[in-house]
């Protein structure tokens, strides 16, 4: 795949803003800000009003429109976009920017807070279920099954590894393990942002009852400090192979590579516009079997709570499986997952980074919370590594996948640490890493927070 350029961001002919063309974009640009800064008239309260409508498409586009423009140029800054999280982290900084320091308008933020989570209809309530949904469904269900018994086995090791490492050094700095956990190890070994520290966030919230941004400011930050160490352990990782060549499989992951190794295949299905259709609908059925079930577990006062989220997860491992989901249907998932991880991603970035307050980002850059969030890179690397060969796995391949893949910024995460470690044939391993690693972290995540935070 070609390296993104800036030069192609200012060709008149190319559709590189989003699918659409520089004139259309700035046009759609100067609409925007006519929209959200030029005063016009008075509002019910008799002060200076505007021609905002918070509508959920108008605050879908107007945040899109931001999206674009710092997502693009985000994605084309050298090292930034190799190391750092690309357009995706440049966007939730600069929201966070423009909210902190009063850069747009009362009733622009008023409206972002109602778009991203103020009331039960957000669009959270539709970005989250879609991409669990999305992503458990279309992982190969004999892959599924096998990595249940032989892979995820691994993958907590990992997560003891990084526990291990993380609270080690907490301590030296005073902190807390129950805080080390919380704050650094949840977010870190997640599956990323998407996916993982957005979900876990309004997991927090509906916990606490205060603002999901308050918990992600700093997981993003630490989850970003993270990503930069996973993708350069990689490398590092790579070249340990080359110098002890008994600890790799040079891209294979079982030592004995039988038939019955794990192998991932995507559905070979191109969906039709009903299949993702159909897709939705299920997500949305999902999502209130998960919402009755959690109801249901919170009336047993069992003494800690399972979140609607963890439901639909479980929900769809059972589905998929027991395979009582059709092809055309998991095609469709994929499809949707799709449209809102990719395409929808700079959208949810941009209304967090607005509820963020970005000297709360600052703080995180401290260099206790780098060592820390080093430590738990490197604690996942090594137990994996110790266990490796016991498990019949490959010590350099098992660190990459069922680590370094745990510890990233999730799908485009897993790309750089592969594409760094040069073993992008592992992608199957690295995404049952992300999606089902997450998703075990997400319910580690639901007890912890019931326990642990008031």
């Amino acid at each position: 795949m070609a390296k993104k350029n800036f030069k192609e961001l200012f060709d008149p002919k190319e559709s590189k803003w989003g699918g659409i063309s520089l004139p259309m974009f700035l046009c759609a640009l100067i609409v925007v800000a006519i929209v959200v800064y030029v005063p016009f008239g008075l509002d019910k309260e008799g002060n200076p009003g505007s021609f905002l409508r918070p509508n959920f498409l108008i605050m879908f586009s107007a945040l899109a429109v931001f999206g674009l423009l710092f997502g693009e140029i985000g994605d084309r800054i050298p090292i930034w976009n190799d190391y750092i999280g690309g357009g995706t982290i440049l966007v939730f900084f600069m929201a966070a920017v423009f909210g902190t320091y009063n850069l747009v308008p009362e009733n622009f933020m008023k409206a972002v807070n109602v778009f991203y989570g103020k009331q039960p209809v957000n669009f959270l309530e539709m970005f989250i279920p879609a991409l669990i949904v999305g992503s458990v469904l279309t992982v190969d269900r004999k892959t599924l099954i096998k990595s249940i018994s032989g892979y995820i086995p691994l993958i907590i090791i990992g997560v003891i590894g990084a526990s291990a490492g993380g609270i080690a050094v907490g301590l030296i700095f005073g902190k807390s393990p129950i805080d080390v956990m919380m704050n650094y190890v949840l977010p870190i070994m997640g599956g990323g942002t998407g996916a993982g520290a957005v979900p876990m966030s309004e997991i927090w919230a509906s916990k606490t009852g205060r603002p999901a941004s308050e918990w992600f400011a700093f997981a993003i930050s630490i989850l970003s400090i993270a990503n930069v160490f996973a993708i350069l352990c990689g490398a590092l990782l790579k070249k340990l192979g080359e110098a002890k060549p008994n600890l790799t499989g040079n891209g294979e992951l079982i030592v004995d590579n039988s038939k019955e190794a794990i192998r991932d295949k995507e559905v070979d299905v191109k969906p039709e516009l009903t299949d993702t259709t159909a897709a939705f609908i299920l997500t949305g059925v999902l999502f209130m079997v998960a919402h009755i079930l959690g109801e249901v577990w919170e009336s047993f006062e069992i003494g800690f709570d399972l979140h609607r989220l963890v439901f639909l997860i479980l929900l769809t491992m059972f589905l998929n499986i027991a395979n009582l989901v059709p092809d055309r249907i998991k095609a469709g998932a994929k499809r949707m997952q799709t449209f809102f991880s990719k395409h929808t991603i700079w959208i949810l970035m941009a209304a967090v980074g607005f509820t963020t307050d970005v000297k709360e980002i600052a703080k995180a850059a401290a260099p206790s919370n780098i060592l820390i969030a080093l430590a738990i890179v490197l604690g996942a690397v090594g137990f994996i590594m110790l266990v490796a060969r016991t498990m019949k796995f490959y010590p350099v391949e098992a660190a990459i996948t069922a680590g370094l893949c745990m510890a990233n910024r999730g799908g485009a995460g897993d790309v750089a640490v592969l594409g760094a470690a040069d073993r992008m044939e592992l992608m199957s391993f690295a995404q049952i890493a992300s999606r089902i690693g997450g998703a075990m972290m997400l319910v580690l995540g639901s007890v912890m927070f019931s326990f642990f935070v008031s």
